[in-house]
C-alpha cells in the first residue's frame, strides 16, 4: 500500500522492477545514514541531520555522472508525499514526548516566539522582499509569491541545535526551542495556506482583516480538532482496553487516531501540524496513562523510531534533490542572479530573527521569574537556533515555485534553487557550527548526572505532570502578580477533579490501584 502511494504521488516513476530496485537502493542508503551517524555521534561537528544531506549529496553525484546528467535522485519530491506521509510522525512524537512541565510554564514565551515572532519575521522577510527583489530583474513575481516567500523562509529547522542541547540539563532553553520550532513550523504553514486562499490583487483594510480572521480560525479550529481526537482516543481505550492484555489494540488505535487527526484536519484546510501536534500532547497527558505497562514502551518506542525515520529520509533526500540537473539548467544563464537572491533572502533571515528575538526576550523576562529569565547568551543561541531552514521550507517553495514550471519561469526557477542553496547552506554551515557554539556559550555541567536525557526519562515517568511546581493561589495579589502560575493551578485543581477521571491519566491510574 505504502509502494502503490508513493508511485500514485510521484515518488517513483517506471517499472515495477525499477521501482523496487530504487526503493532497496534508497532503504540501503537510510541504513547507512544510521550507523555513519552512530559512529559520529561524539564527534564534535557532525550529526546525524549533516550525516544524512553529505551522503544525498553523494549519492547524488555518483546518480547524476551515471545517467549523463538526466537525474541526482531515486525519488521525485512531491509536497503532498512529504506533508501527508512524512511529517506528520515527526511533529506527533514532538508533542507525545516533550515534558508537559517545562513547555506550558514556558508556554507565555513559547507562543509568544512562535506566533508573533514568526509574524513578525514574515513581514520583514516579505517586505524586504519585496523592496530588494524587484531591483534584482527576478523575473516576474506576484505580490503572493513575495508573501509567500515570507511565509516559506519564516518556517524555522532547529533539528541540529536540539541534537545538542539535553533537555534535562537546560530545560528552559530546550523548552523555548523546542516550542518555537514546533509552533513556528504550524504558524508558518497556516500563514502560507490562508495566502493562498486569498485575492491579494486588491488589498484594503477589508481583505486584510478577513484575512486575520482566517488566519485565527485556522489556528482556533486546528487547536480544538487536535484536542478532540486526543480525549476521543483516552476516552475510547479507558473505556474498551484498559487493564486488559490488548497491546496491539491500544499501539494500533493510538497510531492510528493520531494519524486520524493530521488527515483530519488537512481535509478541513486546517493546519495539520498544529493539529497532531497538540493531539500528541493530549495523548501522553491521557491515553498513554490508559494502556498497559508493554503498549507504553512499545508505543514510546514506535513513535521515536518513526519520527527518526522520518527524519532522516528528509534530510538524505534534500541532499540527492540538490543536485537535481534541471533545477540549475535555467539559472545556470546567470549564476550572479541566482546568488544575489540567495545572499539577499538570507540576509533577511538573519535581520527578521534578530528583529524579534531580542526584543520578545526582554519582553518575556518582565512577567517571568528569576528562574525561568532568558539570558543574553540563551537569546544567541535561540537566535542560532532559527537561522537553519529545512525541509517545511523546501515544501512549501515548491508548493508556491513549482506550479508554472522551474524551467519555464524565470522567478521560479530562481527561488527554488534559491531555497535549495539557503538549505545547503544553512545546514550544512550553522549546522556544522552549532555543537562548539553551544559548548562555548553553555558548557556541559560538571555535576550533571552521568545519566542520558533518553534513559532518564524512561527511568521516570514518561511525561511529567504539570502540575508540580504550581504554587496555591491564596490571594488576589498572587493571582496578578503570577497569572501563569495561577492559570496553571486552576488547570491542574479541574484537571484532577474532573477530566482524569473521564478520561483517565496519572491520578486516575493511582485511584485504580489504590483500589
Amino acid at each position: 500500500m505504502v509502494l502503490e502511494a508513493l508511485v500514485r504521488y510521484g515518488a517513483f516513476s517506471g517499472s515495477d522492477d525499477q521501482v523496487l530496485g530504487d526503493l532497496t537502493l534508497f532503504v540501503a542508503l537510510l541504513c547507512g545514514c544510521i550507523v555513519i551517524g552512530h559512529l559520529l555521534e561524539e564527534s564534535q561537528w557532525i550529526n546525524l541531520s549533516i550525516t544524512a544531506l553529505i551522503i544525498g549529496l553523494c549519492t547524488g553525484g555518483i546518480i547524476l555522472l551515471t545517467t549523463k546528467g538526466k537525474s541526482s535522485r531515486l525519488l521525485e519530491f512531491d509536497e503532498q508525499l512529504f506533508f501527508i506521509y512524512v511529517i506528520p510522525p515527526i511533529i506527533f512524537n514532538a508533542g507525545f514526548q516533550v515534558k508537559k512541565k517545562h513547555f506550558f510554564r514556558n508556554l507565555g514565551t513559547i507562543m509568544l516566539f512562535g506566533v508573533l515572532g514568526t509574524l513578525i519575521s514574515f513581514g520583514i522577510i516579505s517586505f524586504g522582499a519585496v523592496e530588494l527583489l524587484g531591483k534584482l530583474d527576478t523575473g516576474f513575481l506576484e505580490l503572493r509569491d513575495y508573501l509567500a516567500i515570507g511565509a516559506i523562509f519564516s518556517a524555522t529547522d532547529s533539528v541540529c541545535t536540539l541534537q545538542v542541547l539535553n533537555q534535562d540539563e537546560t530545560p528552559l532553553l530546550y523548552s523555548l526551542v523546542f516550542g518555537e520550532g514546533v509552533v513556528n513550523d504550524a504558524t508558518s504553514v497556516v500563514l502560507f495556506n490562508a495566502i493562498q486562499k486569498f485575492d491579494l490583487s486588491n488589498i484594503n483594510s477589508r481583505v486584510a482583516l478577513s484575512f486575520t480572521g482566517n488566519f485565527l480560525y485556522l489556528f482556533a479550529a486546528s487547536t480544538v480538532l487536535g484536542v478532540l481526537v486526543g480525549l476521543l482516543s483516552a476516552y475510547i481505550i479507558k473505556k474498551m482496553y484498559n487493564g486488559r492484555n490488548s497491546t496491539n489494540c491500544d499501539v494500533a488505535l493510538m497510531i492510528l487516531m493520531a494519524y486520524l487527526s493530521y488527515v483530519m484536519a488537512e481535509l478541513f484546510d486546517l493546519s495539520g501540524i498544529l493539529t497532531v501536534f497538540l493531539c500528541g500532547i493530549v495523548m501522553s497527558h491521557y491515553t498513554w496513562h490508559n494502556v498497559t505497562d508493554d503498549s507504553k514502551v512499545t508505543t514510546r518506542h514506535a513513535f521515536a523510531t518513526m519520527s527518526f525515520i522520518a527524519e532522516t529520509f528528509i534530510f538524505l533526500y534534500v541532499g540527492m534533490d540538490a543536485l537535481d540537473i534541471e533545477k540549475w539548467r535555467f539559472v545556470s544563464h546567470s549564476p550572479g542572479k541566482s546568488v544575489a537572491v540567495s545572499s539577499v533572502v538570507f540576509a533577511l533571515v538573519l535581520v527578521g530573527r534578530a528583529c524579534f528575538v531580542i526584543p520578545l526576550s526582554m519582553l518575556s523576562n518582565f512577567w517571568t521569574s528569576k528562574h525561568d529569565k532568558i539570558s543574553f547568551k540563551h537569546m544567541v543561541t535561540i537566535w542560532w537556533a532559527g537561522l537553519m531552514r529545512g525541509a517545511v521550507s523546501m515544501a512549501l517553495a515548491y508548493n508556491q515555485f513549482m506550479k508554472s514550471g522551474h524551467s519555464q519561469v524565470m522567478g521560479n526557477a530562481l527561488m527554488i534553487t534559491s531555497t535549495i542553496a539557503i538549505v545547503l547552506f544553512s545546514t550544512m554551515v550553522f549546522g556544522l557550527l552549532t555543537k562548539p557554539l553551544i559548548r562555548y556559550l553553555i558548557p556541559p555541567s560538571q555535576h550533571f548526572n552521568s545519566m542520558s536525557s533518553s534513559e532518564f526519562s524512561f527511568a521516570l515517568p514518561l511525561l511529567s505532570g504539570i502540575e508540580d511546581d504550581v504554587p496555591r493561589i491564596r490571594s488576589l495579589t498572587v493571582l496578578l502578580k503570577r497569572p501563569a502560575q495561577a492559570i496553571m493551578y486552576f488547570w491542574s485543581t479541574f484537571d484532577d477533579a474532573f477530566m482524569r477521571r473521564v478520561f483517565g491519566g496519572r491520578e486516575s491510574m493511582l485511584d485504580t490501584t489504590r483500589k
